[in-house]
C-alpha cells in the first residue's frame, strides 16, 4: 500500500512548487494508476467553487477517475433530467449501493443509509410520526421554550456585553437542543450563556467530517487507518463509542419511563410524544423489519433525526443571515413583511408569529430562504448507484453499483438549469406576479431531496426557520465582523470553516 501513496505525495508536490496556477485540462487529467487524484487534491480547499467551474464546461455531467483499484471511480452530474430519472421516474433501479453503507457505517442502519423493505418501513414509521398534528404542536412548543429559555438569554447576554459571538455555533447548538427534545424528550441545554461543550454534538460533527474525507481518499487508505486507529478514523471509532454510550442512557430511561406510564394507565398529552417514545411503542405487526424492542434499533431512530434536524438547520440559519448582511435591501423587505402581517412582539414571549398559519402569510421571507438555500444548500451533495447498468438521459453509460454524486451547489449556481442570473441572490425568482410562492420542479430545487426519498420534515423545517428569523429580526441587528474569510468546509454539511463571527444590538 504505501509504494502507491509514496508516488502520489511526491507527485502532488513537485505540482505545489513547479505549477502555481494549473488550469481546468490540467486538473482533470487522467494519469497512469493515480487518476485525477493529484487534480483533486489541488483543488479541495475550494472544491465548491472548482465543481461549478468543471460542470459548466462539461455540459453538466463529468466522469471522475481515481486511482486504480481505490474505489474513487464517480460519474457527477447536475443534469436535471438525469437528476429527475433517477430520483423519481427510474427510482427502483437507482438506491444507496454497497459502498455508501460501508462509507457511513458509523451510522449503522440510519434512514439514510439503507435500502429496499428497510428503507420503506422506515419511511412509513417516520411519516405516520412526523406528520401526527401531536408532533408539530410538540415541535412549536419546543422551540418557543428554546427561543424563551436559550436563544434570547445569549443574545442578550452578547448585546449587553458588546461580545463578539459565533453564529454558526449559537445556531449547531440551538437546533441541537431541540432536536433532542423532540427525539428524546430531553434537554442538553447546550446553548447557554457559557457554551458548555457536549460530548455527543461533538462526536456527531467529527463523524460527518470523517465521512466526507472518506470520498476524497483511496478505500485501501482510510480503511488502513481505521484498522491502525490514526488521524480521523480514530476519532471516527471514539465516536462510534459515544453514540452507543449516549444512546444506550436515552433508551433506557425512555423504556422506563414508558413503563411506568403502563402500570399508572396514563395517555399521552395533547403535545404529543417524543419520538422516542413513539418509536418504543411502534406497532411491529405494521412494520416487518423494524424492531423497537432492540436497543440498537432505536440507536439508530435517534441518529437519524438528530443528523437529519440538527446540521441542516443550522447551516440554512447561518447562511440566510451571512447572505441578509450582503442584501440590506432584502432585510428590509423581509422586516416590512413581518410587521404587515404579523403582531409587534416582545423577546423571549409566546407570540402568534409563532403560529404555522400566521407564518405563511410570509411569502417574501419563504422566497429569500429558497433562494439562499438555493445558492447554500445544507447538504451540498447527494449520492445514488444504479442497480443494473442503465443510460441516464445525458446519454452516459452506467455500470451496476457504479457511484453517482448530484452536487446540489453547482445545481443552484449553473447557468444553464436557472439563467444568466444563476450566481445572484434574487428572491423574487421565487415569487408570481400575483404575489404567491413560485413552484420550482424538486429536480432542480434539491434542497429538500426528491421524489420517493424527499424529506418528510420539510414543513417543520421550514416553520422553525422562520419562527427564529422573525425572533431575531423582530428584536435585534446582526453585524457581521469586517474581513472575515467566508468560506464553505468540504463536508456533507455545508458550514462555513471559520464560523460567522457577528455582534449583536437590540432594536428599539
Amino acid at each position: 500500500m504505501a509504494f502507491i501513496c509514496i508516488p502520489i505525495v511526491c507527485f502532488i508536490i513537485l505540482l505545489h512548487f513547479f505549477i502555481k496556477k494549473p488550469n481546468m485540462s490540467f486538473i482533470t487529467t487522467n494519469w497512469p494508476l493515480i487518476g485525477m487524484l493529484p487534480g483533486l487534491l489541488m483543488v479541495l480547499h475550494r472544491i465548491y467553487d472548482f465543481t461549478v467551474e468543471l460542470l459548466e464546461n462539461s455540459n453538466l455531467t463529468f466522469q471522475f477517475k481515481g486511482p486504480l483499484l481505490a474505489g474513487m471511480d464517480m460519474l457527477i452530474t447536475i443534469d436535471p433530467a438525469n437528476i429527475h430519472y433517477m430520483l423519481s421516474s427510474n427510482f427502483l433501479n437507482y438506491n444507496k449501493g454497497p459502498d455508501f453503507k460501508e462509507v457511513f457505517d458509523v451510522f449503522k442502519d440510519v434512514i439514510f443509509n439503507v435500502d429496499a423493505e428497510l428503507w420503506k418501513n422506515h419511511r412509513k414509521a417516520a411519516e405516520g410520526t412526523l406528520k401526527h398534528q401531536g408532533f408539530a404542536r410538540l415541535s412549536v412548543r419546543a422551540t418557543r421554550s428554546k427561543l424563551k429559555n436559550g436563544l434570547v438569554p445569549v443574545f442578550d447576554h452578547f448585546a449587553k456585553e458588546g461580545m463578539v459571538m459565533n453564529l454558526q455555533d449559537v445556531f449547531r447548538r440551538f437546533t441541537f437542543d431541540i432536536s433532542m427534545v423532540l427525539i428524546t424528550g430531553s434537554d442538553p441545554t447546550s446553548l447557554s450563556i457559557d457554551m458548555p461543550e457536549n460530548e455527543f454534538d461533538k462526536a456527531l460533527t467529527e463523524a460527518i467530517e470523517g465521512i466526507l474525507y472518506r470520498h476524497v481518499k483511496p478505500r485501501f487508505l482510510w480503511k488502513l487507518q481505521r484498522w491502525m486507529g490514526l488521524g480521523i478514523e480514530k476519532k471516527m471509532l471514539e465516536a462510534d463509542d459515544i453514540f452507543y454510550r449516549v444512546c444506550a442512557k436515552y433508551i433506557s430511561a425512555k423504556r422506563e419511563e414508558v413503563r411506568l406510564q403502563g402500570i399508572n394507565h396514563q395517555s399521552p398529552s395533547g403535545e404529543g410524544e417524543d419520538l422516542l417514545t413513539s418509536y418504543i411503542k411502534l406497532d411491529t405487526t405494521q412494520y416487518e423489519t423494524l424492531n423497537p424492542s432492540d436497543d440498537r434499533f432505536l440507536k439508530d431512530v435517534i441518529l437519524s433525526y438528530i443528523v437529519a434536524g440538527r446540521d441542516t438547520i443550522a447551516s440554512a440559519l447561518t447562511w440566510f443571515f451571512w447572505i441578509l448582511s450582503e442584501n440590506p435591501n432584502v432585510t428590509a423587505k423581509i422586516r416590512q413583511e413581518i410587521n404587515k402581517n404579523l403582531q409587534k412582539s416582545k423577546t423571549g414571549q409566546e407570540k402568534s408569529s409563532l403560529d404555522p398559519s400566521e407564518l405563511n402569510k410570509l411569502v417574501y421571507l419563504h422566497a429569500a430562504l429558497y433562494e439562499s438555500m438555493r445558492l447554500y444548500p445544507p447538504a451540498p451533495f447527494e449520492r445514488t448507484s444504479p442497480i443494473k447498468k442503465d443510460v441516464l438521459p445525458s446519454g452516459h453509460k452506467v455500470h451496476a453499483n457504479a457511484k453517482i454524486i448530484i452536487l446540489l451547489y453547482a445545481l443552484g449556481r449553473m447557468k444553464a438549469v436557472w439563467g444568466e442570473d444563476a450566481s445572484e441572490f434574487k428572491p423574487e425568482r421565487w415569487v408570481t406576479n400575483t404575489g404567491s410562492l413560485r413552484h420550482e420542479p424538486s429536480f432542480k430545487f434539491l434542497a429538500f431531496n426528491a421524489g420517493p426519498r424527499s424529506c418528510l420534515g420539510k414543513q417543520l423545517a421550514m416553520n422553525l426557520m422562520k419562527t427564529v428569523i422573525v425572533e431575531i429580526l423582530q428584536n435585534y441587528d446582526i453585524h457581521v465582523i469586517k474581513g472575515q474569510k467566508i468560506e464553505p468546509l468540504p463536508s456533507l454539511i455545508l458550514r462555513m470553516k471559520h464560523g460567522l463571527s457577528v455582534t449583536i444590538t437590540k432594536r428599539d
